[in-house]
């Protein structure tokens, strides 16, 4: 009986024994487990403070800027490069080149607003584009042009004018123009190529949505330098009217400077947004 008592103590104390290593493994891993929830809450949350191209909510308040880089369609490392920048920018796809629907498509995918950038004629008639409204056009035929350079932009939600000193300034094209976008539910941003332009008063009188770059272009002197001034000019517009859209092109020097003032600007208190959300 002795002898089988102390094999039963022994063997109750080795299990004993595994139950605390058991135990002291189970804490461990609980710990271990707790750490991980922990990192991956922690990551969680950094990831939601770095900028993204989908806003989480519509900004009704504050200094908002809008960001529209024109002339986007030619160059899809461009277009890498803009959406490398991880910020709600609006792109104005330049309609009828061979990368028109690609680039408008991935950026619609990646959460960038998508914009045609509709080409006008202008007084000088520079670099004209393959198809462009010129004055003159009966309403059939600006439909029928708007309507093919739509088919090469898919997810445009608004449109702003490429070049269009000439066509901006015609009042009868304009008023023919803005029941077209009207059909479409575009929203229009007169990009004021000319101090003559009627474009913004003819999409009121219609009832388009629109607005108007009020700030300078970023970039008519393509310089990091110079552009980031710009850009502290649009960010003050910003501050002082609550509101500002400015427009710039996919040059390296621009993205280079967006890169450094859209964290800055964010850190301001400035709202970057789409297009869309300042036109009334």
């Amino acid at each position: 009986m002795n002898s089988t008592l102390s094999g039963f103590v022994r063997i109750s104390t080795l299990v004993f024994c595994l139950i605390l290593a058991a135990l002291s493994l189970s804490f461990t891993g609980c710990g271990k487990i707790r750490s991980a929830i922990h990192s991956l809450l922690h990551a969680n949350r950094s990831s939601k403070t770095r900028p993204s191209p989908h806003p989480g909510h519509a900004v009704t308040s504050g200094p908002r800027l809008a960001i529209i880089l024109d002339d986007v369609a030619t160059d899809p490392a461009a277009a890498d490069a803009i959406f490398a920048l991880h910020y709600p920018l609006t792109l104005s796809v330049l309609p009828n080149h061979p990368r028109s629907a690609q680039i408008a498509q991935e950026a619609h995918r990646r959460g960038y607003q998508v914009m045609l950038h509709l080409p006008m004629e202008s007084l000088a008639n520079e670099t004209p584009e393959s198809q462009e409204l010129r004055p003159g056009m009966p309403p059939a035929e600006i439909s029928s042009v708007l309507n093919a350079m739509l088919s090469t932009v898919p997810y445009a939600a608004g449109v702003n004018n490429h070049q269009g000193s000439l066509a901006t300034s015609d009042p009868r094209l304009m008023a023919n123009l803005m029941p077209a976008l009207h059909s479409h539910n575009l929203f229009f941003i007169d990009s004021r190529t000319t101090a003559a332009t009627v474009a913004y008063d003819a999409a009121q009188s219609s009832g388009v949505p629109c607005t108007f770059r009020n700030v300078p272009f970023l970039d008519d002197v393509q310089e990091i330098g110079a552009i980031r001034r710009q850009l502290e000019i649009a960010a003050k517009d910003a501050r002082e009217r609550g509101q500002a859209i400015a427009i710039g092109h996919p040059h390296p020097e621009t993205l280079h400077a967006l890169s450094e003032f859209l964290p800055e600007a964010e850190a301001q208190g400035i709202h970057l947004v789409h297009a869309s959300d300042l036109v009334h």
